[in-house]
């Protein structure tokens, strides 16, 4: 079992990004794919949700060819994203509708949520990156929509797309496990502990620290579970379970609203709700709650 977005199911043949002959006939080719994300929400439709995949005559006069997004092989088909301002009325009316991946993530098929979630991600790189980092000028898109470069010609700087490192952790301890929930929140929504990795950090040492910062609670042995690519905007969250070696629970850092230990038959119970199935927190959560020797 894999996580949603989870999975190598784009064929991402990077060489091909380099060669704009390639690029331009697989541009206009009547049976390439284009993945239309409308702001940050990619087109949807059915009753048993599938994204909407266009091909080419469907998009014309949408983008400019320049700024298509080169995904990969799709189902062994040239598949690009393109960006809609989300200020202008959605398009394909009559195809489906403009939907959160948070929300519809789960119903898609999982070749499908992979790659829309791969859309998503980097047609909102390119919204926060219309600058160069450097110097301050504009920057274009470039490698057929995987990186962006410098316009000045002194400067001429890459940007290469982003991903933040996270680490998402279940401890445990005996028959109960740690679950903290923010103030933001649902009522009664309890979650496992997550944050960032910091510079010059192990995921290890990242998953004490951040348990110790939120919780007071310190680990002993972290083992890795899986990992989940988060495209809200950008992250990549590297889950794991680790034994707590202590008990008190105390709000360090003033993150969490409340955190608190639960036991199995809790887990089963009205209260709390637990994380959203979407979720490698819920995974993880799932994992701890079925083991064979529970």
């Amino acid at each position: 079992m894999q996580n949603v977005f989870a999975g190598a199911f784009v064929d991402r043949i990077g060489e091909k990004r380099k060669d704009p002959d390639w690029m331009e006939k697989a541009i206009q080719a009547p049976d390439s794919l284009f993945m239309p994300v409308w702001g940050d929400r990619c087109l949807v439709s059915g009753d048993k949700p599938e994204c909407r995949l266009l091909k080419r005559n469907s998009v014309d006069g949408l983008f400019d060819p320049e700024d298509a997004i080169f995904l990969g092989l799709f189902r062994d088909r040239p598949a690009f994203a393109i960006a809609l301002e989300r200020e202008e009325t959605p398009p394909f009316a009559d195809l489906g509708q403009f939907q959160d991946l948070r929300f519809i993530g789960t119903e898609l098929p999982a070749d499908e949520a992979n790659l829309a979630a791969h859309a998503r991600a980097l047609v909102l790189w390119h919204a926060s990156h219309i600058y160069c980092s450097r110097c301050g000028s504009k920057a274009r898109s470039h490698d057929a929509g995987n990186a962006r470069v410098c316009s000045n010609p002194d400067c001429g700087k890459t940007l290469f797309p982003r991903v933040d490192p996270a680490i998402i952790v279940l401890v445990s301890r005996g028959d109960r496990c740690l679950l903290g929930r923010q103030a933001s929140w649902p009522e009664a929504r309890y979650s496992t502990i997550a944050g960032f990795v910091e510079p010059g950090e192990s995921l290890e040492d990242a998953v004490r620290r951040e348990v110790f910062e939120e919780t007071n609670v310190h680990v002993g042995d972290v083992h890795y579970h899986s990992s989940q690519p988060w495209p809200f905007p950008s992250s990549l969250m590297l889950g794991f379970q680790a034994e707590g070696l202590s008990d008190d629970i105390e709000l360090n850092d003033g993150e969490l609203e409340d955190a608190r230990w639960f036991t199995r038959d809790e887990l089963r119970s009205e209260f709390p709700k637990l994380p959203f199935r979407i979720s490698i927190a819920r995974r993880l959560v799932d994992h701890w709650l079925n083991a064979p020797d529970a």
